[in-house]
């Protein structure tokens, strides 16, 4: 019984009935407390009204006999109005306080005490009161058979009438000639209220027990039922069945309660699901992690271990972890689990020791702290990564490195690493101190740049970020001789940075020797080309000796010479002197040694000049020259000395073709023509020279442009003319390639890269 009234007293449904009965109860009571004095109240004021009323009534019923002084009819009149049946006792007091009427005849002429209840209203003071309120004049009080009475006493006036009749004179100061004292009872009233009181009390007692009844209903029915599958349904999901469903046929706060407890084990289900799954995948991971995980406690004794642990080592229950890694008696003296449980902190180490066939291993040894949910380190994790191929590796690298930097610092060329934005050298070989005689600490620390000459540095900048390989640019050496140097670049890594690897060539005997084999060249062009230098002389002196010998003519015949054809003759002389200058100057300039200077030029003047020292030559053999060139042609990148030499020896082996084609007369005069034609195609600049010759045999296509090879005849070719064009044009930053003509002959076509500027 004990334990059914406990649980009764648990449960929400009597809570919160009597919560709400009590609340209820306090609040009906309270409504029928102040109902019932509201009542009585009202009951009381109407009492009083009433009697007061009938006190004014008999006062002026009383009146007119009173004037008249008729005993008889005031008696008669409070006798009929004293048989009602709520009137107790209707009495005339006059001022000393006798009874001179009332509806008791027994009760006439009785003098009562001045200062009992009923005239101590007034005589309560001196001199009395003449003016009361209705409240002041009321009284209530017992009677004799124990119900109560209600009393108002009102005073009697001395009106003007009485002060002056002649039968019955009162003083003119006297204010008060009596008093009339109504009593009525109170028994019907007090029987009434009670009677009212019994029934709002029932009513609220029938109000509050119908209420409560239906609170109850309402709680059993809405709140205490769904309640209870509630928590049936929690207590499903606490032991894990995470499918079942509330169901509660309610759209209210219980419904959605039930909704939500429904969506929460649904999302404690996937969620559980999840944690399941994490914690099968974080077992699989501590079990088949690729390294050997242990957990150990202060005393360094093995609490768990991973498949791989268990593997290598085979420990035995209670081992220690100094016992299974290295099988010693104690821990290690640098030992990273003391350190983790010391300072909280992960640890790590570099530990070597035995498998347990004998061969040696290392491994990478990292700690973790383990806490407690009040934060205190119980246990450490320790995770061990064989690093036994990487040390191998280490010892590999070490010696590939050594390897490496002796052929480094043994490459026959001179090699830098360049910060790829400084330019820096970062290091460089011992060829360096060979080819510019700095010692290696000399130039480490400062800028490749000052290798170069100040008015290439800027240039040389750039094309060391954007090229790969770098042609016959000058470098300066120690003693600030120049050098000839070709560069490649390579950007590479190296530690923490990019870097260019910079390879430097020294060339500077190979363009001597080649200067040599082109100087050569143009020696033997020169003296290809001396019968029509000759001619090309011939022409003005000509014109000299005839003009001088008609002035000489005359000036022994003593005639005199009109002034239009002496200044006629000298015009003719002076021209053809600067003509012959011209052509000495242009065979002396062709024929001087140059170094390779690139600038900026145009195509179609390099060829007109190649022609202008050669066209005679090929107007005595009767070869046409057809041009097509284009007069926008941009500029190029070139040196114009070397790369007239190209178009001179094109225009050698054209001529040569030809003449040996009609030498053998299987061609007839008019198909002598060499045809020079330039053009623009996107961003290069090509020119070609064709010639009607016999072509180029099958199978030489690719050997023409080889140093020393000929096809001409012993005697007439030296094999250095196209061997040399074709290092010009490579110089110059273009290509040369030959094909036959369709039309019969060969084309060589000549092809330069744009300058970018003033096109």
């Amino acid at each position: 019984m004990l334990n059914h009234f406990l649980n009764l007293r648990r449960r929400l449904v009597s809570k919160l009935i009597l919560m709400v009965g009590l609340t209820l109860l306090i609040a009906i009571s309270t409504w029928a407390y102040f109902n019932i004095r509201y009542q009585k109240e009202q009951f009381m004021e109407d009492i009083i009204e009433g009697t007061d009323r009938l006190s004014t009534t008999i006062r002026l019923g009383t009146h007119y006999a009173m004037m008249l002084n008729s005993r008889d009819d005031i008696n008669q009149i409070i006798q009929n109005i004293g048989r009602q049946k709520e009137i107790e006792n209707i009495r005339i007091y006059n001022k000393e306080g006798q009874i001179k009427y009332s509806n008791r005849s027994a009760e006439v002429d009785l003098t009562t005490n001045i200062k009992d209840e009923a005239c101590y209203i007034c005589h309560r003071t001196e001199p009395p009161l003449s003016e009361l309120a209705l409240s002041d004049r009321t009284r209530i009080f017992q009677s004799a058979s124990g119900y109560r009475l209600l009393g108002i006493i009102s005073p009697i006036r001395n009106d003007p009438g009485c002060s002056a009749d002649a039968c019955h004179i009162h003083p003119h100061d006297k204010q008060i000639l009596g008093a009339l004292d109504v009593v009525v009872s109170l028994e019907e009233l007090d029987r009434g209220v009670i009677q009212a009181e019994k029934g709002i009390i029932g009513l609220a007692a029938f109000v509050f027990l119908l209420t409560a009844t239906f609170i109850f209903l309402f709680v059993l029915r809405f709140v205490n039922r769904p309640i209870r599958k509630l928590i049936q349904g929690t207590q499903k999901i606490s032991k894990g069945t995470y499918s079942s469903q509330v169901q509660i046929e309610q759209e209210d706060e219980m419904g959605q309660l039930a909704a939500a407890i429904n969506q929460m084990g649904e999302e404690i289900g996937k969620s559980q699901a999840e944690l399941n799954k994490q914690r099968d995948e974080y077992q699989t991971l501590f079990e088949q992690a690729p390294c050997l995980i242990s957990v150990q406690d202060r005393n360094y004794k093995l609490i768990n271990y991973n498949r791989d642990f268990e593997k290598m080592f085979a420990p035995q229950a209670g081992d220690y972890c100094y016992q299974a890694y290295k099988g010693l008696a104690q821990k290690c003296d640098n030992c990273p689990v003391e350190k983790t449980f010391l300072d909280g902190h992960t640890h790590h180490s570099e530990e070597t020791g035995l498998n347990k066939d004998g061969s040696t291993t290392h491994w990478f040894v990292r700690t973790a702290p383990i806490k407690n949910t009040n934060g205190d380190i119980v246990a450490a994790m320790e995770m061990s990564l064989d690093i036994t191929q990487r040390k191998q590796l280490e010892e590999e690298l070490g010696k590939s490195e050594k390897k490496y930097h002796e052929i480094f610092n043994n490459i026959p060329n001179p090699v830098f690493v360049l910060d790829i934005t400084s330019l820096e050298i970062i290091d460089c070989n011992d060829m360096v101190k060979t080819v510019y005689g700095y010692n290696k600490q000399d130039t480490l620390g400062h800028s490749f740049l000052e290798f170069f000459q100040s008015e290439d540095r800027e240039r040389a900048a750039k094309e060391l970020l954007t090229s790969a390989f770098i042609n016959q640019i000058k470098h300066l050496n120690r003693k600030g001789e120049i050098l000839f140097v070709n560069i490649r670049v390579s950007p590479s890594d190296y530690p923490g940075r990019k870097v260019l690897l910079v390879t430097t060539s020294d060339i500077t005997k190979r363009l001597e020797a080649e200067q040599q084999l082109i100087q050569a060249s143009k020696i033997a062009t020169l003296g290809e080309m001396a019968t029509g230098v000759a001619h090309e002389l011939n022409q003005p002196l000509s014109v000299i000796k005839t003009a001088s010998s008609f002035c000489l003519r005359k000036f022994n015949r003593q005639e005199p010479i009109k002034d239009a054809i002496f200044a006629n003759m000298l015009s003719k002389i002076d021209g053809n002197v600067d003509r012959a200058t011209k052509i000495i100057n242009h065979m002396r300039q062709f024929a001087r040694k140059s170094e390779m200077n690139l600038i900026r030029l145009k195509l179609n003047e390099v060829m007109q000049g190649s022609f202008d020292i050669f066209s005679q030559q090929l107007k005595v053999r009767g070869i046409e020259v057809v041009w097509n060139l284009d007069p926008k042609l941009p500029s190029i990148l070139g040196d114009p000395d070397r790369l007239e030499q190209v178009f001179i020896n094109l225009l050698l082996n054209a001529r040569d073709a030809i003449e040996d084609r009609w030498t053998r007369k299987d061609a007839l005069s008019e198909d002598k023509v060499i045809t020079l034609k330039t053009w623009a195609d996107n961003d290069q600049v090509w020119a070609e020279v064709c010639d009607t010759g016999h072509g180029i045999p099958p199978g030489i296509a690719q050997k023409i442009f080889e140093p020393f090879f000929t096809t001409k005849e012993v005697g007439k070719g030296t094999g250095l003319g196209l061997s040399i064009s074709y290092s010009i044009v490579k110089d110059c930053g273009g290509s040369i390639q030959a094909r036959n003509n369709p039309g019969g002959g060969a084309c060589f076509q000549v092809n330069f890269p744009i300058t970018g500027q003033g096109q």
